[in-house]
């Protein structure tokens, strides 16, 4: 089986065992999504289009689309529409970019689509009227410069109109020469006059602001995405992707054993098997320190163990057991009496041990039982026992926490016979089971 194979057998197992708290966090981030959308979702947009006639270059669309989101241009739009913000709070709710066709696109966001709107072409209102502005002082700063330097154009024209004149006095006769610079001479002042006739006339157009709002932006007609239903579909699929990544994490880094084989080995003998251990709302043996939430999501039962075929009735599962009881030793019943041990903080392994009890009582070997603190384990001394058969719950124990267990043994003089893992299972509770007869053994012993 490949890692692929494997992680999908977890992923799987995880939705099955732990869907309560996947949807509980599912519904935790719908509605960190929904408080999020109230923050972040830009609510409606719309988008005002400017045109800069001309053949302004890149550089100059650039200018253009920071002097419609100046501070200026801003402030006079939040004066004109009288919201009660000001024109740095509308700075987040305007952009301004460049377009084919030598466009300025001002965008606008706000809450309902009208104020969207309004926005947008208050905004390009602003910057035509602005942007006119800096057009004509610039104009006006420049128009005398302009004007000193066309006049003495002019001076050097004339005087150059004077000089072909007397250029033209000075040739005499009428010769062949003479006519020739002559003709040159007069073709000369007549491209000379024409140019200054085209000077005059561009001076006389003047420069004019060419920047025209296109028309009105559009009435958006649904919100801009990413709207609240993106938010909280997200929300609940990143929780929900949040809290399998969290189990698979958690299992990985989780240093208790699950493996028969792994118990097995850190208790230092060999494995005489598994046994199920129904878990009903009557005698499920819940952890002592759960929370109610616990028990709602399920969080106080482990869903990371190897899955054991459950017994089909008290009768099999009382076969089971005995079966257990019969690989101590040789089989023949050589041991007569056998201490089993069991953590106190381990329920499961407590019931266990008391069905153990139930199915072996008044037969060889005889069992007597002892819970023990799995803290700082102490064996009791016992030198008629033969040794000590350790249960264990599956996924309760680390490796060094069992190696200590069969240490105290040791000190107890008592070797390790084997182990039992015990599985919780779901079952249906069963009158006259031998559940209450496993708790009466386990109550009564030593």
């Amino acid at each position: 089986m490949n890692d692929d194979t494997v992680r999908l057998s977890m992923i799987g197992r995880i939705v099955r065992r732990r869907w309560r708290v996947l949807a509980a966090l599912a519904v935790l981030g719908a509605l960190v999504g929904a408080g999020a959308s109230l923050i972040f979702s830009p609510g409606y947009k719309t988008t005002s289009q400017v045109l800069l006639q001309g053949a302004p270059d890149s550089s100059e669309l650039m200018t253009e689309t920071q002097i419609a989101t100046s501070s200026v241009v801003l402030d006079r739009t939040a004066q004109a529409l009288a919201w009660g913000v000001s024109g740095a709070e509308l700075h987040d709710s305007v952009s301004a970019a460049a377009a084919d066709g030598n466009i300025v696109g001002i965008t606008a966001e706000a809450e309902t689509p009208e104020k969207a709107q309004l926005l947008a072409d208050q905004v390009a209102k602003e910057y035509v009227n602005y942007s006119s502005q800096l057009i004509g002082s610039t104009a006006d700063a420049a128009s005398q410069i302009r004007q000193e330097q066309e006049d003495a154009l002019r001076r050097q024209v004339q005087e150059t109109n004077d000089r072909i004149t007397d250029l033209s006095r000075r040739v005499q006769g009428v010769t062949v020469e003479s006519v020739e610079v002559r003709t040159q001479l007069e073709t000369l002042r007549t491209a000379l006059t024409e140019a200054m006739a085209k000077l005059d006339q561009l001076d006389g157009g003047g420069r004019q602001a060419q920047v025209v709002v296109m028309g009105s932006a559009e009435l958006p007609a649904s919100p801009a995405p990413p709207t609240m239903i993106h938010f909280v579909a997200g929300g609940a699929l990143v929780f929900f992707l949040l809290g399998v990544l969290g189990h698979l994490v958690g299992a990985r880094t989780d240093r208790r054993l699950r493996n028969e084989a792994e118990i097995a080995a850190a208790v230092g003998g060999p494995l005489l098997g598994s046994v199920d251990v129904p878990v009903t709302p009557e005698h499920a043996p819940a952890r002592p320190d759960a929370r109610w939430w616990a028990k709602l999501l399920k969080t106080d039962e482990p869903w990371n163990l190897p899955e054991l075929n459950a017994s089909a009735d008290a009768a099999s599962r009382e076969i089971r057991y005995r079966r257990v009881l019969s690989r101590l030793g040789d089989g023949s019943g050589v041991f007569s009496r056998v201490l089993v041990l069991a953590a106190q903080d381990d329920p499961v392994a407590r019931t266990a041990v008391a069905q153990l009890a139930a199915a072996g009582h008044g037969g060889r070997p005889e069992l007597r039982v002892a819970l023990i603190d799995p803290e700082r384990p102490t064996v009791p001394d016992d030198r008629e026992a033969a040794g000590v058969l350790v249960v264990v719950s599956s996924g309760t124990r680390t490796g060094w926490e069992l190696v200590a267990i069969t240490e105290a043994a040791a000190d107890a003089g008592q070797r390790v016979l084997g182990a039992v893992v015990a599985q919780r299972t779901a079952a249906v509770p069963e009158p006259g089971g031998t559940h209450t007869a496993g708790d009466e053994a386990l109550a009564g012993s030593a």
